[in-house]
């Protein structure tokens, strides 16, 4: 097994806490909110990725043709709420992470909360999510899906 603190040290370099949107017509407001947990490594680095998924005891592990590595990815908020928040509840994040690190666990709550779906919940979630992770790429704009949802 992997020592506590190393999983922190490594995720503050080579993880990220995310949320991904979709428009969906079928759901009511149109929007799917996804919150993901994600590390990527080189593909030299499967056996590291293996130990990783092993301490989380969830999610899973895909190579990415484009650009050579393996991704290990959370997208169950059960899993979420219940593993990977707690382990940086316990061995925090020390550098520019752990703030979105905060807002993630906050977005976190409020879908385990199904506050997601609903029109009044959204927006505030869509807010934060954009304040996360600076020079990411997002699939649609911010003020795309704030138009969608005043439909």
């Amino acid at each position: 097994m992997l020592d506590e603190w190393y999983i922190t040290g490594l995720i503050e370099g080579e993880g990220i806490f995310g949320v991904s949107f979709n428009l969906r017509k079928k759901l009511n407001l149109g929007i799917e909110t996804r919150p993901y947990f994600a590390i990527s490594l080189n593909q030299r680095d499967l056996e590291l990725m293996k130990l990783i998924q092993a301490y989380f005891a969830c999610g899973g592990i895909r190579f990415s043709r484009g650009d050579n590595t393996y991704k290990y990815e959370v997208r169950s908020i059960k899993d979420l709420m219940k593993k990977v928040i707690p382990h940086f509840e316990a061995y925090p994040l020390k550098g520019a992470k752990a703030e979105d690190f905060e807002k993630f666990k906050k977005i976190c709550e409020m879908v385990n909360q199904n506050l997601h779906l609903s029109r009044q919940y959204l927006p505030q979630i869509i807010e934060i999510a954009y304040s996360m992770n600076w020079g990411g790429k997002r699939k649609h704009k911010k003020k795309d899906l704030l138009r969608e949802l005043a439909r």
